[in-house]
Parts: C-alpha cells; structure tokens; sequence
C-alpha cells in the first residue's frame, strides 16, 4: 500500500549500512551532538517534506541532534528500528499492526502522525461508474493480495451495495497508475491522492477517486505514522522530544511555505528518485501542505479514539495473530505541547 517505485534491495541496504556506519552510535557523530538516525518507509516524497525541511533549516542541530536519514533494508523500516539500528522509522498504523499482535510485540511506538488523515482510496477511469465501491463489482482491481486489504475492499464494497465476489482481481505489478488505467491494462487501482492522484493529474487522466474513510470512518486510520524505538524512548525521552520539536517545526514551515519546503525536500534527496520530479513535487506540495495537520490543533496527534477504531476492526476481523488491546503501541507524550 504504497505510492513511489522502491530503490532495489541491495542498493538501499548499502545506503542504509553506509549512512549508519557514517552516524555511529551515541554522542559523537558531531561534538556535542546526540545521533539519530530516521529511517523511511520509501524513496523521498512530500510525507516527509516537514523532516527534510528541519534538517535543511538546522533545526535538529539546534536541538542538539545529529539526524541521518536512510533508506529501508528488505525487511522493512520497523525491523530496523526495533532492533535499535535506527532510534525513528515511518511506517503506516495498518503495517505495523502484526509487530503488535505477537505474542512478544516488536519494541517500537508511534509518536506521531506524518499526515493527520488516511488520504488512500481507489482510483479509476472517469465516467465508468466506479466512483463508487459497488461500480466495482464486473471490473478488475489490482491487488496486493493481502488479509488486511481485501478484507477492506471487501467492507467498502459490500457497504456501498455491491458485490465483493464479482469484482475480478488480478496482481498489482503497477509502477505508473494513470498509464495501467489509459491502457486499460487494469479498472481500479489503490493510490495515496497526495502522490498517485496528483501524478495522475499531471499526466492529464480524467479520472475518478474515493477515499475509503468516507464509505467507512473506521479506515480513516494513520499512515504514514513516525514510530520510535522504545529502549531509546525510556533511556533518552528528552532526545526524542527534541527530535519530534524539530520535526514539528519543519511541517509547521511545510504548512506556511510549500514550495521553499519542497525545494528542500528535492535538494536533500540523495536517492536521485526525485530527479526530473520537480512539478510532481511542487503539485503534491501544494496538496499535502493541507493534510499535515488538517483540523488537528498540532502536528503529530494521533487521536486514541480512531486509532483504537481500526486496530478493533482487525480484532473483530480475525485479521491480526492476536488481539491488539486498546491503547496499544502509540503515544502523543513525545509530541511538543
């Protein structure tokens, strides 16, 4: 359930060892500086615009942090923070919901909510009666194939009157969403609007959208999410405090400054993957400066009440190994007040 085309295995687990091996561990990265290394979820986009703008701006240094920003390994942003390879990492509220249904949950807790809504849906061609759930049912969708999703497009669907059993599903191998759906190599396809509907914009699609929290509240869950090893939380909490004040600083600019912000992001990008992106970027900018925090009084709020929400749906759905109790494995202590 993601939006950009990842860098292959081997080149971001070199990154990742390089840029660890460059920050090492504890004090000392920089005099006087506390290390911390960030860990996304995927290439550099507008999720992360806040972040880059920090680091561009100085402001974890002003913090007393030395902040690295790396790529995922293979095994995911959330393995290398709980492991303690890295002290942050974004993950999504949806992803990280199985490292809390174990029986020994992975050390890591979300500390704040990159964007304050989940801004995913389905995305189809214009005029073909699937701008709702059940116009869905005799077309074909492309599917991760996984428990959490189709149970969703399932709900979706069926609350909306169609039916779920005649939607035809096919593997999702889809790099470019506007150019599968012009060459009707696929009906519908699930998108974030902040990236792959404005992409789609751009390539001048006409197009249709739906969100899923508007057929069902309940899937108006948090993704993307910033989770925090827990070991470096109980051992350093004024470190990550001053971490989540940095950030929330970048986005608070992000909001007020869109385009000086996305130009940070393009300019810190060592990945490449935003090269020849420059509208993409600057068009999603001007989007998602608005999802940030949305109606929320403060960036990175994760409200209890729609966080539970969805982790009870994966409850009653028998869609997690184990039940995830209420409350579990988030916390707004870290955020600034």
């Amino acid at each position: 359930m993601r939006f950009l085309k990842k860098i292959g295995a081997l080149v971001l687990a070199g990154l990742l060892l390089a840029s660890l091996a460059a920050c090492g561990g504890g004090d000392g990265g920089k005099a006087g500086l506390t290390d911390v290394t960030l860990c996304l979820d995927w290439t550099p986009n507008t999720n992360f615009t806040g972040l880059y703008a920090a680091l561009a701006q100085g402001w974890f240094e002003e913090a007393g942090l030395n902040v690295s920003i790396v790529q995922p390994p293979e095994d995911g942003a959330s393995a290398i923070c709980a492991a303690g390879q890295a002290e942050f990492a974004v993950t999504a509220q949806d992803s990280v919901a199985s490292a809390f249904a174990r029986e020994e949950p992975l050390a890591v807790t979300a500390v704040a909510a990159l964007l304050q809504h989940n801004t995913s849906g389905i995305i189809s061609r214009a005029g073909e009666g699937m701008d709702r759930p059940a116009g869905l049912a005799g077309r074909t969708y492309s599917t991760w194939n996984t428990p959490t999703e189709l149970a969703m497009m399932e709900r979706v669907v069926t609350a909306d009157g169609g039916d779920f059993s005649q939607v035809a599903l096919i593997p999702n191998n889809i790099s470019d969403e506007a150019g599968a759906l012009r060459e009707r190599q696929t009906d519908a396809i699930w998108i974030f609007y902040g990236w792959g509907g404005i992409s789609a914009q751009q390539s001048g699609l006409d197009f249709d959208y739906f969100y899923f929290k508007d057929i069902d509240p309940v899937f108006d869950y948090y993704t993307p999410i910033l989770i925090a090893n827990n070991s470096f939380l109980e051992s350093q909490p004024d470190a990550a405090k001053a971490f989540l004040s940095a950030a929330a600083r970048g986005y608070e600019y992000a909001i007020e400054h869109p385009e000086e912000a996305a130009r940070m992001l393009i300019d810190g990008d060592d990945t490449g993957s935003l090269a020849g992106s420059e509208e993409l970027v600057m068009a999603s900018q001007a989007w998602i400066t608005d999802q940030y925090k949305a109606e929320a009084e403060r960036w990175g709020y994760i409200d209890p009440v729609r966080w539970n929400a969805f982790y009870s749906w994966l409850n009653d759905n028998n869609l997690v190994e184990n039940p995830i109790p209420e409350n579990t494995g988030f916390s707004n202590d870290y955020l600034p007040q």
